[in-house]
């Protein structure tokens, strides 16, 4: 494709990044409308482990880092997507919390900065990414088994 061919679609290049993002998400992104809260978590916290274990986005994500250090725009355009992937995680929790599926004291924000970060410290930090066969036992580290122990 030309570049006046690629200009005419996109006005640069991360309207065509941010374009390209968003289309990979809506592809992929699992459905959160049916489950109990926890099996939405999962759902939703499985789908990232695997997205960064094998896909095409895995491998942009240290230079989306390493672009958001050096342009203010590529900063805004990460934090923005960021927050906005984010979000349904932390609506999902917060059902949770407040039908009691999880304990009343797991702040929502933090539990899932907790989940997904875990994800993405094993993806960037360490030689072997998170096992996406674990993400039950990484919802019940972080938001309780759901197995009542009160008597």
């Amino acid at each position: 494709m030309a570049r006046s061919t690629v200009y005419r679609h996109w006005p640069d290049k991360l309207a065509l990044i941010a374009d390209a993002f968003e289309t990979f998400h809506d592809q992929l992104v699992p459905d959160t409308a049916t489950g109990s809260p926890r099996e939405r978590v999962e759902r939703l916290v499985w789908h990232v482990a695997q997205v960064v274990v094998d896909s095409t986005f895995t491998a942009c994500i240290p230079a989306l880092i390493e672009g958001a250090e050096r342009d203010p725009r590529v900063r805004e355009f990460h934090h923005r997507y960021s927050a906005q992937r984010r979000q349904a995680l932390v609506d999902v929790i917060a059902e949770g919390v407040a039908g009691r599926d999880f304990p009343a004291d797991v702040d929502p924000e933090l539990a899932t900065l907790a989940l997904l970060g875990t994800i993405f410290y094993c993806r960037l930090m360490t030689g072997a990414p998170f096992d996406p066969t674990r993400t039950r036992e990484l919802v019940d580290e972080v938001l309780g088994s759901g197995v009542s122990t009160s008597g």
